[in-house]
């Protein structure tokens, strides 16, 4: 379904592995690592992840990985209906 949605080639990240679960702060703070994604032109790896499953057709990242990027997808989806996307744009 992702991929459906971003196409081929996006990198996909995910930022969960190192906060936790923030619950209603979780949008924020990955919001605030999509804009540092941008700035830095950065691509954070997803953490613990060892083997990621063969049946997924999406692009993860699974270490720091220098990429321009000119907009970036972020997406909170969490218990309770907690749902959002924002997308982040260079300026």
């Amino acid at each position: 379904m992702l991929r459906r949605v971003v196409g081929r080639g996006a990198l996909v990240t995910s930022t969960k592995g190192v906060t936790g679960h923030l619950f209603g702060a979780a949008g924020a703070v990955e919001t605030a690592f999509t804009v540092l994604a941008v700035e830095r032109g950065m691509v954070p790896p997803t953490a613990n992840l060892d083997e990621p499953d063969g049946r997924l057709d999406i692009d993860i990242a699974q270490k720091p990985t220098p990429l321009r990027l000119d907009i970036a997808l972020s997406t909170s989806l969490g218990f309770g209906g907690q749902n959002a996307a924002v997308l982040v744009a260079r300026a």
